[in-house]
């Protein structure tokens, strides 16, 4: 199944005021762009050093979220690129 049926799947079967966040980890960009052309803004990553090598190869009006654990040296490399944690 494409990416963009998928997303639109998902998204007639959530409930009223929730949104989708994909969970875009050991995803390439290239997917994440065909998500990103179906309507998807909100991607979540769990490894910080993967969410800062794509934040630049992706448009800017992506939300970040990230997801999992976190150690406290990482949090300043991530703050300026999530809008979740």
């Amino acid at each position: 199944m494409m990416i963009a049926e998928r997303i639109k799947g998902l998204r007639e079967r959530l409930p009223a005021g929730v949104e989708l966040v994909a969970v875009s980890k050991f995803h390439p960009v290239e997917q994440l762009g065909e998500a990103y052309a179906a309507g998807q803004r909100r991607f979540g990553e769990s490894r910080v050093q993967e969410l800062v090598a794509k934040v630049p190869q992706l448009p800017a009006d992506v939300e970040w979220h990230f997801i999992g654990h976190l150690q406290k040296n990482k949090v300043r490399q991530l703050m300026p690129h999530v809008a979740m944690i």
